[in-house]
């Protein structure tokens, strides 16, 4: 079994390397970071770490090219989501997870955990599944934490849990490959085609009757200065819209009443 970890990176030379860091410290990688194999049960395991890189100009690919173990293209694209359509491209995993430039898995064992949800699925008799997902904290630029992500995974994941927003942080959802190149990310959408993807891949997960897999683990630190953060007003906006899409306009705008009324409260 094997697991594609894309990282989209343009001019982050301050905040990739300890995305980098990350994966090349999890507990199935040797000191060196050169990938190796641990068999249990008879099957392999494995990683592969793409970074997507939008013709840096900055010292992006030189601290990339640090990792011996990393694969990279870096070319000009149309924006993040274009460049993680090139990352679906490009994973040849089971499954297939995006940790943008200054997130990181939350600890050496994360990995680990994934695989041993999909793992412990196949051992009851389910089929591979579609989403294997976790919890996600927040950290500053230091790496220090914040918080928990105000969205808590829920133990049961539906496509309609998306109604109530992103529950599970995007770089906490592992999808099966084979069903994520079915669901390009629509680049009408500026900054929430993340939302968009995963309500798109968990229709298609239930209407093929797979399982979505909470692994009741922390498998992301979310570094809290992202594209989103920084356009949060559209993002919002943007994200009514998609909700709007998917859920109807009432449902949609019941949500953000009801959102708004807490932020009140609390």
């Amino acid at each position: 079994m094997k697991i594609s970890i894309i990282t989209v990176t343009f001019n982050a030379g301050k905040t990739v390397e300890r995305t980098l860091r990350s994966v090349a410290s999890q507990r199935f990688a040797d000191s060196v970071g050169e990938y190796t194999a641990e068999y249990s049960q008879g099957r392999e395991y494995e990683v592969e770490h793409w970074v997507v890189d939008g013709a840096s100009g900055d010292n992006t690919m030189e601290v990339v090219c640090r990792y011996a173990q990393v694969k990279w293209v870096c070319e000009p694209d149309n924006g993040i989501y274009d460049a993680m359509n090139k990352g679906l491209r490009l994973a040849t995993g089971d499954y297939i997870v995006f940790l943008n430039a200054g997130d990181a898995l939350h600890d050496t064992d994360s990995l680990r955990n994934v695989f041993a949800a999909a793992r412990e699925a196949q051992a009851a008799g389910q089929p591979l599944p579609a989403v294997i997902y976790g919890q996600t904290e927040w950290v500053d630029e230091d790496e220090r934490f914040i918080d928990m992500r105000n969205h808590w995974a829920p133990d049961r994941l539906t496509s309609r849990s998306f109604l109530k927003g992103m529950l599970v942080c995007h770089q906490a959802f592992y999808a099966r490959t084979d069903l994520a190149r079915e669901t390009d990310y629509d680049l009408r959408w500026r900054f929430s085609a993340d939302y968009d993807w995963c309500i798109r891949l968990m229709r298609t997960a239930e209407r093929r009757h797979l399982p979505m897999v909470n692994t009741n683990y922390i498998l992301a630190s979310y570094l809290a200065e992202g594209m989103t953060t920084h356009n949060h007003t559209a993002s919002l906006r943007e994200r009514l819209r998609i909700m709007a899409h998917h859920y109807g306009w009432l449902a949609a705008f019941w949500q953000h009443v009801m959102l708004v009324l807490k932020n009140m409260w609390s």
